[in-house]
């Protein structure tokens, strides 16, 4: 009887565990009460066609998001980015992902908005709907209990340059560059760009590479540490098997496992210290004496 009860409240707690970190996923930073109107903006943004945001989900866990929009250099048209949206929630439904990498066609990574869907909506109202909309799918995206690289051929910039920012990782190809270049525009970062990029290289070099509207070459990003590696080839196939190789030394193992590491991360770097604590011991609760656990504890009976 006594190991069946133990069982019981096991799966008990699992499930009020799961039930509160899942609360913590989805979960927008704008609403009503901020004067976001989603229907609003998305209505708008419908307006504006072109290119497509893809999602490829493969085997062994790892997803690949393409920006695919070749002709304006992958710029995020109004549909693309409501594309981007739904790709966000299938990638959250998405229970056996462990990976996730984020690159751009035809070579080149993002350049941003597409500036006829930027004049149409140059009221201040549209602008700052168009912007919460863009930093509550790039928050979830970060939010994601998925190991995420950017891959970065070509050029990334303006919002290119901050959808990298919502990556865990970044990856460079010769002779690509990140590029803030919002003060050219009469801009900041709207999406979320700039508080990541404090978090990525800290305040000095954030302040730098967005009042200079610096090109930043895969050198500089990876003495900055925003860039983890400088790949070989620029050859888009090549760099794409790259980035997958790279990335499997992270997603190798059971997807709880995996998950729960990005999910206790996630909770360190955004909570307050007491807080991520509690997480960290639900998220805990989820994996001890779980399949994995029981499995290496079989595996490994005595200390060496």
């Amino acid at each position: 009887l006594f190991p069946e009860m133990a069982i019981s409240l096991w799966k008990n707690l699992l499930q009020t565990t799961k039930g509160r970190i899942l609360q913590q996923r989805g979960v927008s930073l704008y609403n009503g009460a901020h004067g976001y109107e989603e229907e609003f903006i998305k209505k708008k943004l419908q307006q504006f066609a072109g290119g497509s945001v893809n999602l490829s989900k493969e085997n062994n866990g790892i997803g690949i998001l393409t920006l695919n929009n070749p002709k304006l250099m992958n710029a995020f048209t109004g549909t693309m980015m409501l594309e981007l949206q739904e790709r966000v929630t299938e990638l959250e439904n998405w229970k056996d992902g462990k990976g996730l990498i984020v690159y751009g066609a035809g070579n080149t990574f993002c350049s941003g908005s597409d500036l006829n869907a930027v004049k149409a909506i140059s009221n201040s109202q549209d602008g700052m709907n168009m912007c919460m909309f863009m930093q509550n799918t790039l928050t979830r995206l970060m939010r994601l209990p998925l190991i995420s690289v950017a891959l970065v051929q070509g050029k990334a910039v303006g919002g290119g340059a901050e959808l990298t920012t919502a990556c865990d990782f970044r990856l460079m190809t010769p002779g690509s560059e990140i590029r803030f270049v919002h003060k050219h525009m009469g801009l900041v970062p709207g999406w979320g760009g700039a508080a990541r990029l404090v978090q990525i290289v800290g305040s000095r070099a954030a302040l730098q590479l967005l009042s200079g509207a610096a090109r930043v070459d895969p050198e500089r990003a990876l003495r900055l540490g925003l860039s983890e590696e400088t790949l070989s080839s620029s050859d888009e196939t090549k760099a794409l098997e790259e980035a997958r190789a790279w990335l499997s030394q992270y997603t190798e193992g059971p997807d709880s496992v995996i998950r729960a590491v990005k999910k206790v991360v996630t909770a360190g770097r955004e909570l307050p210290l007491e807080a991520a604590l509690r997480t960290e011991k639900d998220i805990f609760g989820t994996v001890w004496g779980g399949p994995a656990n029981l499995q290496a504890l079989a595996k490994r009976p005595k200390h060496k």
